[in-house]
């Protein structure tokens, strides 16, 4: 195994600066309409776009982080959902995955925690309230959501539990939302059907991924963790299989079981899936070792390919810095939005 060059200095104790200079390069690749550019094509998907967001906020990019959410507000469908793709303000892919659109909550109460502007939040609302509510419309029985809704308007026939853990942890900081601005409409459905999925996520044998066993990628075994409804035995379960099975030593978490790849987002989230479960001190760890994936200025790549002894792709996406800002504020406790995955926000307003 080949190790990246190696970054000691700047690891003995990651400064905020860093991770600031790595919030100014997701702006520096933002267009004029507020989208943020995630792949090489220019194009961008809102999931994506939406973690961009938070990359922004701790940066202290005010300005940027609102054209951003205007992007959002303008292209939204009216049903409340976005497209899959974009490029710019032009839709490129039609189908509507259900994880994408409440995902706004998690970036508005992001904002809320960074710059304690409930006027803004107060013009997110209606955008955040309309996404959560075309995907919970969505529900199954069994509290299952389905991943997306084709170009055709039909619900398409699985459920993922990385999308659905999403929707979870979405759903949680909406109606917290909903009690810092006293709009209580939703509270009683919202709750419902958070309690429904919690259900379906802690018992998911059976329920998600029935047309495509996803269980070689490592964001299987995480996800549920970050979705903030698992007992310490579950977490530790999910834990111990992560580091088993995708770990590699001085490097980080692997995308892809088989794979020797080692990618800087999957790496990030199971850093703040171990902080959610009181493992800081391998969680601190992690963040040492996958600083070490980035270039010269300290933004990182998307992977390292430790046979081929290459960054690969030779790609810098915007949601890789945001995932890295993310989770070194989750470890350093360097923000007011800090606890954001590592406290149910609803408990707290």
């Amino acid at each position: 195994m080949h190790l990246p060059k190696d970054n000691s200095e700047i690891r003995k104790v990651p400064q905020k600066s860093i991770f600031v200079n790595t919030g100014r390069y997701i702006k520096s690749l933002q267009l004029e309409s507020g989208s943020i550019p995630s792949n090489e094509d220019g194009s961008h998907d809102p999931w994506d776009h939406i973690e961009s967001i938070m990359g922004l906020n701790f940066a202290d990019e005010i300005e940027a982080s609102k054209l951003a959410f205007n992007w959002l507000i303008k292209n939204q469908n009216h049903d409340g959902s976005w497209f899959s793709k974009y490029h710019d303000e032009v839709p490129i892919e039609f189908n509507k995955p259900s994880h994408f659109g409440p995902y706004i909550a998690v970036a508005a109460l992001h904002f809320y925690k960074t710059f304690s502007n409930k006027e803004f939040l107060e013009t997110l609302w209606p955008s955040i309230e309309l996404a959560i509510n075309f995907t919970l419309k969505l529900q199954t029985k069994n509290g299952t959501i389905p991943w997306s809704v084709d170009k055709n308007g039909e619900a398409e026939g699985d459920f993922l539990l990385t999308g659905s853990s999403s929707i979870l942890k979405s759903i949680e900081c909406g109606i917290a939302i909903s009690n810092i601005l006293n709009k209580q409409n939703n509270i009683t459905n919202w709750s419902k059907s958070y309690d429904l999925l919690s259900q379906a996520i802690r018992e998911p044998s059976g329920k998600f991924d029935l047309l495509k066993d996803r269980k070689r990628f490592s964001m299987d075994w995480y996800y549920p963790i970050l979705s903030g409804c698992l007992d310490d035995d579950k977490k530790n379960f999910y834990i111990d299989k992560v580091f088993k099975d995708f770990y590699t030593k001085d490097l980080g978490i692997k995308c892809v079981i088989e794979e020797p790849w080692v990618t800087v987002a999957e790496t990030s989230e199971f850093i703040i899936a171990l902080m959610m479960s009181g493992r800081s001190k391998d969680a601190k760890n992690l963040l040492l070792d996958i600083l070490s994936i980035s270039d010269e200025n300290q933004i990182p790549y998307m992977g390292w390919q430790y046979k081929e002894k290459i960054f690969w792709p030779n790609e810098r996406p915007s949601w890789t810095s945001a995932a890295l800002i993310i989770s070194a504020d989750s470890v350093m406790n360097f923000s007011n939005a800090s606890d954001l995955f590592l406290v149910n926000q609803s408990s707290l307003y």
